[in-house]
């Protein structure tokens, strides 16, 4: 019993991350993802993958899904309920998939076959959006599914070198018997910030009896540095001309600019990143911007759609300056992902799959804190009706 995996379905799959994050514990018996370009990806790594379905959710039927899994994962599109998305939620075309999801998730249900866990990853401006009646909306199914539901905000900073808070809904089913380490009276920082406080509390009553906070160990000390992830001869990107680096310092504002010009003055080698951004000038006018950071920590990566800037690399030696796009061997490396996974060949196509992915060491992190101890409860509490 103690080597037996736990079988898990995986949705809005892209190139695996998950899987990556989640080990050789779980047996992935489904998987689905819509984007033929991350399917290809996450067979590139894993294999031919039968279980891999390559469609879209809402064409899913509940007969395709196998037996009774112990975990649902699903990392929903994020486009509609960022920040700086369309403020659309869970209305929209991207987010909306939410619905056509939790539909087959309530039919397993109706079977007696639903998942024991269920994890829903997205941006932490789902907890803000539309007021929060979309966080309303997504704990009352699983309330009204039959699980107990609680969150996490977990920011990638704790394990690597990327800032990328992320919202981490964790529901299990209510019969299951929680071991008293797992949970706890009261939120605790870092994992329930304010934002997420004021989320639960704008909750209805009848909502909030349902409600986990889960009790999660400190983060570690992260070891990797910015710098440590940075190719010298960078995989599909090359380095700026002079005129393209001079061109990019020139975008900056004066408190960036004398940034940079600190750097130059001091010795050795220093790496940082640059997005650009639109900001009003003094006249008030919105113009284009270049914002530099040096604090050994990448913004976190975005998708090249929608007008969002792709990630620029800033390397400052003994008072040169070289200027590149972020690699895609990069990208990975900010998620946690190894070397070992083969890129796609095109640029885009492999900023996509990192950009959009779920950061390895975070996954790594809540199934050995939290996930992997759920699933064991879960074969405790009830074996009658025990899933592998």
């Amino acid at each position: 019993m103690g080597n037996q995996r736990f079988t898990w379905y995986e949705f809005f799959a892209g190139g695996g991350l998950a899987r990556l994050g989640l080990g050789a514990k779980w047996e992935c018996t489904f998987a689905n993802e819509w984007c033929e370009k991350k399917a290809a990806a996450y067979r590139a790594y894993f294999g031919e993958s039968p279980e891999l379905k390559v469609e879209d959710v809402a064409r899913i039927s509940v007969g395709d899904l196998p037996g009774q899994p112990c975990l649902a994962w699903a990392s929903f599109p994020c486009q509609d309920l960022s920040l700086a998305g369309t403020g659309a939620g869970l209305d929209g075309e991207r987010s909306g998939t939410f619905r056509p999801f939790w539909k087959l998730i309530s039919l397993k249900v109706k079977e007696e076959r639903g998942p024991k866990v269920i994890v829903l990853e997205n941006v932490v401006g789902t907890l803000m959006s539309h007021g929060g009646s979309d966080f309303s909306f997504i704990v009352r199914s699983f309330a009204d599914s039959g699980y107990r539901v609680g969150a996490v905000v977990v920011d990638a900073v704790h394990f690597l070198p990327q800032s990328r808070p992320r919202l981490f809904v964790v529901g299990v089913e209510r019969d299951v018997l929680l071991a008293p380490k797992l949970t706890c009276t009261a939120p605790s920082e870092p994992w329930h910030p304010r934002f997420l406080i004021r989320a639960h509390a704008n909750l209805p009553e009848s909502l909030k009896r349902y409600w986990i906070w889960w009790n999660l160990p400190a983060p570690g000390r992260r070891i990797q540095s910015l710098a440590s992830v940075i190719e010298e001869e960078p995989t599909g990107t090359n380095w700026h001309t002079e005129a393209e680096t001079k061109r990019l310092l020139c975008l900056m504002s004066p408190l960036h600019r004398r940034k940079v010009a600190t750097m130059v003055q001091l010795k050795g080698g220093h790496v940082g990143t640059i997005y650009k951004r639109t900001r009003p000038n003094e006249d008030g006018v919105v113009v284009q911007r270049a914002e530099v950071r040096f604090d050994g920590i990448s913004g976190c990566l975005r998708t090249p759609v929608g007008g969002s800037s792709r990630q620029t690399v800033i390397v400052i030696q003994d008072g040169s300056i070289r200027t590149r796009l972020l690699s895609p061997r990069e990208a990975a490396r900010l998620m946690g992902v190894s070397d070992q996974y083969p890129l796609p060949a095109k640029y885009n196509d492999g900023y996509h799959v990192f950009g959009d992915g779920v950061a390895v060491p975070v996954v790594s992190w809540l199934e050995r804190n939290l996930l992997r101890p759920l699933a064991e409860a879960c074969r405790v509490t009830n074996p009658a009706r025990n899933i592998a």
